[in-house]
């Protein structure tokens, strides 16, 4: 018999907010975080925007306990918005003296944790004094570091772990604590993605030429997912962090239900049939959706609204295709949109930013705007009905079921299907 799973509680830090009343605020606002960055502008990069999250100042007094201020930014982010995710889901934060519990996992997706601590510290190797490097170095430079905090935080003892599929990590690591929980293996999951914010996270892309290289001018306006305007993803940074727990573990000790994870599905396309280290293998993107809708046991046309993974490159109308193909979309367009249009793409962050703002609009009944996605990529235009690609918030829309799915370098796929919980 599988249980069934719910959120329970959430927590984010964001370039719009890092907290969940100021993150749904700014989701109903359409409000862009994108912002200049001198930095990138010292050190030459081509695109001179980001999305840095707002400063951390709420939950430090806490996080300074296991970990100092001047951590990698990746994990300061992923403590605060596990801090926030578990008191938000009624749970209090265990003395440090206290037993660990075998009753908890941490589940962190990632794709470049440690580097920001890294990039800080390299000149002490490289000067010789290493000696200088302290007691910190080495858990702050650890892929596992994120999960490693939260775990100690928590005096979690069961699953303690950390993913990385690039760009799908948040949303993978979802997934796993879905199956985690679904399965019986533990009652309570922490999970969700985290990467920080920094010029040598994001200088390959730049290089590469993925990030947008005309939008310096207009920052607010340069994150332009599904527009045929598009050239190129903004960078950003963050950490989205999710209780998942089995339903009636939540409903015995009378906690708020979010909504219900129903389906999920990992996979890989192989890097075959036009899929490469950069670029999805369509079939397996489709199959992917597909699978997690399956496991749902609902017909693809009960799917109301998909957050895309939608970045703002040349992928996004091919993505716009696999989601008409796997939903068998023809008519009765399901409301899209892209989050990314408004915080940035935070690489292993996002999913689990973008799976929250899912649960928000689910729960709060209204779609954010797709911001700067007009004028429509003429392939997407040509497909896809416009009125379902908000221009501006739509309020009271009720949304039963909606899908959120990741696409990553390495040809990797994540997809979620959501429930709206009812009594």
């Amino acid at each position: 018999m599988k249980n069934r799973v719910a959120i329970t509680g959430m927590g984010v830090v964001s370039p719009i907010g890092s907290t969940l009343p100021d993150f749904l605020a700014a989701l109903r606002e359409g409000k862009s975080g994108i912002s200049y960055s001198k930095e990138l502008e010292d050190k030459n990069f081509v695109c001179r925007v980001a999305g840095i999250p707002k400063p951390v100042v709420h939950n430090m007094e806490t996080i300074s306990r296991i970990e100092p201020e001047f951590g990698d930014k990746s994990i300061i982010y992923d403590l605060s918005a596990g801090i926030d995710a578990w008191k938000d889901a009624g749970f209090e934060l265990p003395n440090m003296q206290s037993s660990s519990s075998c009753d908890v996992s941490v589940v962190v997706g990632s794709t470049c944790a440690g580097y920001d601590y890294f990039s800080r510290m390299k000149s002490l190797i490289d000067e010789g004094r290493v000696k200088k490097l302290g007691s910190w170095f080495v858990a702050n430079t650890m892929h596992s570091g994120p999960a490693a905090f939260l775990s100690g935080l928590l005096g979690a003892s069961t699953r303690v772990e950390c993913l990385s599929s690039a760009c799908a990590s948040g949303t993978e690591a979802i997934a796993r604590a879905y199956e985690l929980v679904e399965n019986g293996v533990v009652d309570v999951v922490l999970a969700g993605g985290c990467d920080p914010d920094s010029p040598y996270v994001w200088a390959g892309f730049d290089a590469m030429r993925l990030l947008c290289r005309d939008g310096n001018d207009n920052p607010h306006e340069a994150s332009r997912s599904m527009s045929k305007l598009a050239n190129g993803f903004v960078p950003s940074a963050g950490a989205g962090m999710l209780v998942v727990e089995n339903l009636e573990h939540a409903k015995a000790r009378g906690a708020r239900i979010y909504a219900e994870i129903v389906g999920a599905c990992v996979n890989s396309g192989g890097q075959r049939n036009g899929g490469s280290m950069t670029f999805p293998n369509s079939d397996k993107a489709v199959e992917c959706i597909r699978n997690a809708v399956a496991t749902a046991g609902i017909n693809p046309l009960e799917i109301s609204y998909i957050n895309g993974h939608l970045s703002s490159t040349m992928a996004d109308s091919v993505e716009v295709a696999n989601w008409c193909k796997a939903l068998e979309i023809k008519q009765d367009f399901p409301y899209i949109n892209s989050t990314k249009s408004l915080v940035g793409h935070a690489l292993g962050a996002a999913g689990a930013i973008e799976t929250i703002a899912t649960i928000l609009q689910m729960k709060n009944r209204f779609v954010h705007n797709s911001r700067n996605s007009m004028p429509l990529h003429s392939e997407i235009s040509r497909i896809y009905d416009s009125d379902k690609i908000p221009q501006q918030a739509i309020e009271n829309i009720d949304i039963e079921y909606a899908a959120k799915a990741s696409f990553g370098f390495g040809d990797v796929n994540a997809c979620l299907v959501l429930k709206k919980y009812r009594q």
